[in-house]
């Protein structure tokens, strides 16, 4: 009998990466903060690797707040996470920023995969590691999601209450996007079972022939009718603005069934009885803006239009915040914005980063 993890995926689907200590990030190392290389196991035994950001000026025998970030989805931790990371380390915070299981300097096979419980470990595998950190205080824990993990940092705040406060930042609600397309375009039992059918196809497919096809990553080249936010995804990722090698987005994505356990699940039920502090922050043209506003009214009222199930109101709704950035698309808050000037890129800094040091300081004092 064929094992499917082994034999339909392990050829072309590896971790061969070999990890480095070098400076590879998409951004400069700040003077004020120190960084190095972590590496910690989620309760799978599944190796996780991080970057960890230190202040320079931090003083010994202190406790300092931490934070623990992740994303955007498909992304690496060279990227966005490692620049939020690294901006609130020079505020003050020790930070975490990590690869997720199966993706990036990370451990786990088949490569390229997503997994709603085992993607909610990982950030709290990343809390587990800050409460046992030099200097970090265990009682004074939040993190950040970006993107796609914006949802998973909510759905990790919903289970975890060792997480006093929580940022998600131009958020995706991944389950709905991939049960019911962008814009809930597919929202129909004959959309999904079509979409399910042709995730089966490609499993009988992988097995048979063990060796799993690429889904892609962000379209290259770009289609001149592109809708605007995947021209947006391209200048981060496809750019020397955001590109990485490690990242799925920047490359050949994920495999093509790689989220299928997304499709069949909805996992922000509970993040109306969050009771510790929530910041959700979205770009006003943002095209996935309608994630962050329905997630955070379902979080305040127990009811939106984007969630069928319906529950009591959030009991501590004074510490929940939507934050719309004016002007702002979805990957501004990927790295604060970018513009074209003789050829050079300078940063818009649309990202808030005063507003998120006070939300995080207030909430972690």
């Amino acid at each position: 009998m064929t094992i499917l993890a082994v034999a339909g995926y392990s050829k072309n689907n590896t971790n061969n990466m070999t990890k480095t200590d070098k400076w590879d990030k998409v951004f400069p190392l700040s003077e004020n903060v120190r960084h190095k290389k972590v590496e910690f196991k989620n309760q799978y035994g599944i190796t996780l690797s991080g970057d960890l950001y230190i202040p320079v000026k931090i003083e010994k025998g202190v406790k300092y707040p931490a934070l623990a970030v992740c994303g955007p989805f498909g992304a690496s931790k060279e990227q966005s996470s490692g620049l939020y990371a690294m901006k609130m380390a020079e505020r003050g915070f020790i930070t975490l920023a990590f690869d997720p299981s199966f993706t990036g300097e990370s451990s786990g096979e088949p490569r390229r995969t997503a997994s709603p419980d085992i993607n909610t470990e990982d950030f709290m595998a990343a809390v587990d590691y800050l409460t046992i950190c030099e200097n970090t205080d265990e009682e004074r824990i939040g993190i950040i999601g970006i993107c796609g993990w914006g949802g998973i940092a909510l759905n990790t705040a919903a289970i975890d209450t060792r997480i006093k406060a929580t940022l998600a930042s131009t958020m995706y609600d991944m389950s709905r996007v991939n049960g019911n397309g962008y814009f809930d375009a597919d929202n129909s039992e004959e959309a999904r079972y079509n979409a399910r059918k042709a995730m089966a196809e490609e499993r009988t497919k992988a097995i048979k022939t063990n060796k799993t096809t690429q889904g892609g990553g962000v379209v290259d080249p770009l289609p001149a009718d592109a809708p605007q936010f995947v021209k947006d995804y391209y200048d981060y990722y496809k750019a020397s603005r955001g590109y990485h090698s490690r990242s799925g987005n920047s490359n050949d994505g994920w495999h093509t069934f790689g989220c299928q356990a997304y499709a069949n699940t909805r996992f922000l039920y509970y993040i109306n009885e969050i009771r510790s502090a929530v910041l959700i922050m979205h770009g006003e043209k943002a095209h996935s803006r309608y994630f962050g506003e329905d997630a955070y009214r379902y979080m305040i009222e127990g009811k939106s239009e984007g969630y069928d199930f319906t529950r009591k109101p959030n009991p501590v709704p004074e510490n929940k915040q939507l934050l719309i950035i004016p002007g702002a698309s979805h990957c501004d808050l990927y790295d604060g914005g970018f513009t074209q000037l003789e050829g050079k890129g300078e940063s818009k800094n649309c990202i808030p980063w005063d507003k998120i040091e006070d939300f995080f300081k207030y909430n972690l004092k």
